[in-house]
């Protein structure tokens, strides 16, 4: 790339030490790309081994690999994420004027499973730029009593360090459940009352970006003070049939369709069917050509025993015909115990 013309002596390449440097520059230039994000974290100075254990399960928003555009509806609810969460933390200092236009601390997503609240919430992080914090309660609970309380508050200030970051709870409902459940543990009430102090408690600061994002299919399980300090709360539906349709392409954008395919008429026959279900039924009837190249070489195998013949060579992927009408109609046809993944039949 640097020499048009490269010299050969005693059957060897000279390369110039200007070359040599050239490239140096170009290979570091990409590993400063790729490992930027990692290493920032890195770099991140831990007070105690809580934050260092959560550190470790912290991902980079360059890691997530989910954006907007691989959610094929959802536009009125991307619209709104990207208004109350994205811009605070991309244009800070377009929210700085005044009190009425601090952003959003808390959002929470809900609707039925499978509609895509997780994928919402990764693609916030990423198209953000946030380091992104899955809260889960294997990261948070010790049997050693009084340390749960000890992540908890880790969790917030390791995402005061490292903002702007987003910290996601999903299934909010089982760790912020309401607090008159009788059967509930004593260590259990003491976390969820850790957590909703360090998120809008004395010690929280107003400039800090950070977001605490969740999402559960029960709302109404949720305690009234965690619903009060998640003021913005989106629905997130199962899909109507132009999002059904949107999300049907997004799903088989890459994938090789027969010229009968109609995704129309796919729409019409999965009424009533989640983002979920949709990609679900799609792998069922993307397993059918390899289904049906299976059935020949078991029985193109049998005939070549029977005449005494060498077995024929296994098929490739080129082999593999592209999807028809037929294959999402079976697929569609399937019981649930049959289908790819346990596809939700409505």
């Amino acid at each position: 790339m640097h020499e048009s013309e490269s010299s050969v002596k005693d059957a060897k390449l000279v390369i110039s030490g200007e070359s040599i440097a050239y490239g140096l520059n170009i290979l570091q230039g990409i590993q400063s790309e790729t490992k930027s994000s990692k290493k920032s974290l890195k770099d991140v100075v831990t007070e105690n081994e809580f934050e260092k254990r959560l550190l470790g399960d912290v991902i980079p928003p360059s890691d997530i690999g989910v954006t907007f555009n691989d959610i094929g509806a959802l536009e009125t609810v991307k619209d709104t994420l990207k208004e109350l969460v994205m811009l605070p933390l991309q244009r800070p200092e377009l929210f700085c004027k005044g009190q009425l236009t601090k952003p959003c601390t808390g959002i929470l997503l809900f609707g039925p499973p499978g509609t895509g609240k997780t994928m919402l919430a990764k693609a916030v992080a990423t198209e953000a730029g946030a380091n992104f914090i899955n809260i889960s309660m294997s990261s948070i609970t010790s049997k050693w009593f009084g340390e749960g309380e000890k992540y908890v508050k880790a969790v917030f200030t390791l995402a005061s360090k490292i903002a702007s970051s987003v910290v996601f709870v999903d299934e909010v409902d089982s760790m912020l459940g309401r607090r008159e459940n009788p059967g509930e543990h004593e260590a259990m009430r003491k976390m969820r009352n850790e957590f909703m102090v360090n998120w809008d408690g004395l010690l929280t600061k107003d400039k800090e970006r950070v977001l605490v994002l969740a999402a559960t299919n029960r709302p109404f399980y949720l305690d009234e003070a965690v619903i009060r300090r998640l003021p913005c709360r989106l629905m997130v539906n199962v899909p109507d049939a132009p999002n059904r349709k949107k999300i049907l392409r997004v799903i088989l954008a890459k994938e090789e369709l027969a010229p009968n395919v109609d995704v129309e008429a796919i729409t019409n026959m999965t009424e009533g069917y989640s983002g979920s279900d949709l990609k679900n039924l799609c792998v069922t009837a993307a397993h059918c050509p390899i289904r049906e190249i299976l059935e020949k070489e078991k029985k193109e195998k049998a005939s070549a025993v029977a005449e005494n013949r060498p077995t024929p060579a296994l098929r490739s992927s080129a082999g593999i015909c592209p999807l028809n009408m037929d294959d999402f109609k079976h697929a569609q046809e399937q019981p649930p115990e049959h289908l790819v993944e346990g596809l939700t039949m409505r």
